[in-house]
Order: structure tokens, then sequence, then C-alpha cells
């Protein structure tokens, strides 16, 4: 038994040492692995750095990296930084590849940033500035493995707070890099990026600018919520799922399509096309109107110039000054500086209600600018367009620029006028410039009153003044056609033509949309003569007058004006340049007004 017992406790005894050996080994191997981690994460660190900076031709800025091999390669990074490849008079900006050692701005405070730019010394670009890239966080997984024959397969690279600021154009202009050369650089860094392969790329928080090149003007933004790219490659296009915040009008936008390759040279020249769905958008950001639009579509061309071709819906546009809703639906074609905003339309195929129009032209953003007057006109859109009503109702015009929703009149217009709105504060209505000529037929006016009258003048111009006694005529027809102008919510009509079987009457004057206000001179001319318009034996009575008032073929012609307002028009006859507030109609009491 004590032989045994001896046995079994030497057996315990060479375990206890052969379970303390593996204990040290593994402890030594724990070591040996996170020392060569930590030697690994800088030299690691650096070649990301410098992949990264051959690969943007840029100078680039890793604040800190780290890996872990628990359950595969997992990696961390913070403070990524890209600056814009820039060159000023020949002389290379500090930290680009290939650039000269230079003593330009200062270190960062960061002790450990000297591996964060494999390529040169850590100094500020020479254009010091805003970074093309700048990225918070950073994480990716990735199997222990590796075939040198195949590419380390990565599933997902996780971003958090991706800032990219895209530099106008001319930014560019200076880089003197033969095309050949740069082509041959893309080349040999995509062999070099073949090494990796990375499935999908998540993005959360991420926000892009775009910078303009045009003096006083504001750059674009765009908050993207979260983007997904899919796809990813060296020197290849990836596809993209992406929701962002557009900024004005602001509204939540769905997009996907595909993005790249990433032109190094001048990321605003990168290409993209996709689709979108932009929904409920207030456009009563924008001073004078509101409703809410959705729009749909597609786009195509570089991050900075695009076509858009897409659809909208507002189903309660509106003027706020005036309150009256109408649906507007809208199809267009239209070129996008995406460094501003500037739209070119070309052109918009638009419903109003019931009215059909096309629109062209541009909405520019311009600089403030002192006028010859010496007033200042303030920075902002300025719109330059060209509208042509071909199917118009005039009805869905006029309930737009009316507080009742109630039109003055009904009928077929047809329209041509150039548009242009200049930046300011005033109220749309008031800085809107219009001048054109338009054509309204079939023409009606939805007040009874004077409808009637219409109706009366035709009638007794047409010589029937019993059938206008008995109150007939209410369903005549008239047309209207002119030149027009309007500035400062004053419509100025030099050349109005009013027709009604039986009369014509020819104005000029100015009508105020604000309180409605008219104020108009003119003449008018029948058919009938005037004791032809009165009848029985008024008219007989009249007959020696009907000579006084024919002219140029005319039975009767004599000045009149209109003036009061749309609701409540005062029209009058001018004899001997005598104004007399009666009734243009013979055979009327005077002190009637209709």
């Amino acid at each position: 038994m004590a032989r045994q017992r001896a046995k079994a406790g030497g057996r315990h005894l060479w375990l206890m040492w052969v379970g303390g050996v593996l204990a040290l080994v593994l402890v030594a191997l724990g070591v040996i692995v996170a020392v060569s981690l930590h030697r690994a994460e800088p030299m690691l660190r650096a070649v990301i750095v410098e992949k990264l900076g051959d690969h943007f031709h840029a100078r680039v800025e890793l604040d800190s990296f780290h890996i872990s091999l628990v359950n595969g390669l997992w990696a961390e990074g913070k403070g990524l930084r890209i600056w814009p490849p820039a060159q000023v008079g020949g002389v290379a900006v500090p930290g680009a590849p290939g650039a000269a050692d230079s003593n330009v701005g200062a270190a960062p405070p960061d002790t450990g940033a000297a591996a964060s730019s494999a390529a040169a010394p850590n100094t500020a670009p020479a254009n010091a500035g805003a970074p093309l890239i700048r990225l918070d966080e950073f994480r990716f997984h990735a199997p222990l493995h590796y075939d040198p024959q195949k590419p380390i397969r990565i599933a997902v690279v996780e971003l958090e707070g991706l800032y990219i600021d895209v530099p106008p154009k001319t930014h560019f202009a200076h880089l003197t890099e033969p095309p050949e050369n740069r082509e041959t650089n893309k080349e040999k860094i995509g062999a070099a990026l073949l090494h990796f392969a990375i499935d999908t790329i998540d993005c959360r928080n991420a926000h892009l600018t775009l910078e303009s090149s045009k003096p006083g003007k504001l750059p674009l933004e765009f908050a993207i919520a979260q983007i997904r790219l899919t796809g990813v490659s060296a020197g290849g296009p990836m596809q993209f799922k992406a929701e962002l915040t557009n900024p004005k009008p602001a509204g939540v936008i769905n997009t996907s399509g595909t993005l790249g390759p990433w032109d190094v040279d001048d990321p605003g020249e990168t290409p993209i096309t996709g689709d979108y769905r932009f929904e409920h958008a207030d456009l009563g950001v924008f001073k004078g109107i509101a409703g809410i639009l959705d729009s749909t579509g597609s786009y195509e061309g570089g991050l900075r110039d695009m076509t858009v071709d897409g659809e909208t819906d507002t189903p309660d546009f509106r003027l706020t000054h005036f309150g009256t809703a109408l649906p507007l639906h809208t199809k267009f074609h239209a070129l996008v500086d995406g460094t501003n905003g500037d739209t070119w339309l070309q052109p918009v195929d638009a419903v109003l209600g019931q009215s059909h129009f096309t629109v062209e032209g541009q909405i520019v953003r311009s600089q403030e600018l002192k006028l010859p007057n010496g007033a200042i006109r303030p920075a902002g859109r300025d719109i330059a367009l060209k509208v042509n009503v071909d199917r118009g109702k005039m009805e869905d015009f006029l309930r737009l620029t009316s507080k009742s929703g109630t039109p003055l009149l009904t009928g077929d217009l047809t329209l041509k006028t150039a548009l242009d709105i200049p930046p300011g504060k005033e109220p749309v209505h008031e800085r809107i410039r219009l001048d054109g000529n338009f054509l309204l037929d079939d023409a009606e006016f939805t007040s009874s009153k004077i409808q009637n009258y219409v109706g009366q003048l035709s009638l007794r111009g047409q010589g029937q003044p019993k059938d206008a006694k008995r109150g007939e005529g209410g369903d005549v027809r008239s047309a209207m056609q002119s030149d027009f102008k309007m500035v400062s919510g004053i419509i100025t009509l030099p050349d109005l033509k009013y027709t009604v079987p039986g009369a014509e009457i020819d104005l000029a004057g100015k009508y105020g949309i604000e309180g409605s206000t008219l104020d108009f001179t003119g003449k008018a001319r029948t058919q009938a003569t005037v004791s032809q318009m009165v009848g029985g034996w008024k008219g007989l009575l009249l007959k020696p007058a009907d000579r006084f008032f024919k002219k140029d073929g005319a039975g009767t012609e004599v000045p009149i004006h209109v003036n009061g307002t749309r609701e409540n028009p005062q029209f009058g006859v001018d004899i001997h340049g005598a104004s007399h507030t009666h009734p243009a109609l013979p055979g009327q009491p005077q002190s009637s007004q209709p």
C-alpha cells in the first residue's frame, strides 16, 4: 500500500510539474503575443497610413490603432484624417507622398503620432484647412489564416463619425502630375490594395460638405444618418444605400446606387449614379411659399455636377400671403452643381390644379451686390425662368393669389413670360418680376353682378336692348389679351383688349395684387349706335347724337375708365374730358352702379 501511495504521489507531482511548465509556456506565449501585438500595432498603423497616403496622393494621420487576436483579428482605430492633395507654387505640400520634407507648421501634441504618417514628417498642410476626409472611429474583423495567393477578406468595416469635405474644382487645378503618371500610380495602388478585400462598409453619422469655387458662396452640406457600401474594391465602383437629410428644404432622402471609382486627383469628379426618394420636404423654409413635397427620381454624373431626372408631388402648394392651396405635380430634367446647389432646369413639365405649363431656366445662389442706386441686394437664391402656360385655366392661378379661394373669373389661358425672383427678405409676391403676354379665352366672371353687366354690354352692343332689359346674356363668354409686366406686386397692362360679342374694350392701366385694386383707362367700341343700344322712345331721341359717337367703323366709341377693387369694380364714361362714375351702359339710371 505504501508503495502504491508513493507511486500515486510521484504521478501527481509529475502532473503538477507538467501543468506548471505548460502554464509558464502559456504565460510566456501570452507575453510574446502581447509584446508582438504591441510592436505590430505601430507597424500595421504605418502600413495603413502609407497605403491610404499612396491611394489618395495625400498626407494621412491616424491618432491611434489597436488590434486583438481574440477569435480572429480585431482592429480598431481612432482619429483618421486624410488631407486634400495639393501643390502650391510648385512646392509639394508637406506630408503628401513623394513630397520633400518641410518645417511648415508644427507637430501635433500626440507623441504617438510619429507613426501616423509613413510618407513624411508630421507637418500641417501648406493650405491649412479642413481635411478631405475625417473619421472619428473605425473597426473591423478578419480571420487569422492568410493565403498569399488570396486577399485577406474583411466582412464588415464599421465607421462612426465620417466627415467628407470636397474642395472646389479650382483647388485641384494646380496639380501638375501628367495624366499618364497618375494612371500608372492608380494601377500600382490598385494592385497593392487587392491584398485586402472588403465586403461591406457600414457608416453612421456621416457628413458631406461640397465647397463652392465662387467667392462668397456657402458650401452645400448633407447630414447622412447611415450609409452602407458593398462591393468595395480597389479602383472600382461600389454599391451604396443611404439615408440622409436634405439641407433645404429639409426632408429625408433615401437613396441607393453606385459610387466610384474614387477620383483621387479631384474627388468632386468621382462618378455617382442612383435612385432617390425624397419625402415630407417642408417648402415653408422658402419665404413666401408653403406645402409638403414628395419626390422620386434618378441621378448620374459626378459629386460636383449631376444630371437629375425626377417627379415631385405637392398636394398643398400655396403662397403663404394668400393661403389657398392647389395640387402641384412636376416632372423635371435638371443639371445640378453639387458645390452650391445651383440648378439649371431643362425643362420642368408641371401641372397646377388643371393647368399645364413648362418652365426652363436657372436657380442659382448669388452673393451680396451693391446696386447702381446704392441699395444692397442681399445674398440668396436668384431665380430666372421662362414660363410657358400652353393649357391653362385662369381660375387655378387666380385661386393661388386669392385669400378667399374664389377666383374672379374662369377661362382658358395661354401665357408666356420671363419670371425673375431676386434674393431678398420681402415676401415672394413683392419680389417676383414678370414680363410677358397672355390670351384668355372663353372667360366668365364668377361674380353674377359683373357677369350680368358683361351680358348687358354684349346685347346692347349688338343692338338688342330689349333682351338686355330682360336680364338675358348672363352666359356670354368674353376674351382678353395683353402684354404685361409685374414689379413690386403691381401688374401693368399697357394694351389690354377685352372683347365680347358686339363690343370691344381697349384699356391700359395697373392692377395691384395687394388689395386687388384696379386703375384703368381706355375706350369702348360697340357695333350698335347709341340710339340702337338704348332703344325705344329714348333711342329715337338720341338718334341725332349717333354721329358724335361713330368712329372708325364703330357704331359707338366712348372713352371709359375702370377703378375700384376686383370685388367691387367701378365703371365710368368720360365725355368731353369730364369723368362720370355712372355705368357705361346707356339707358340705365346714373345713380345705379353694377
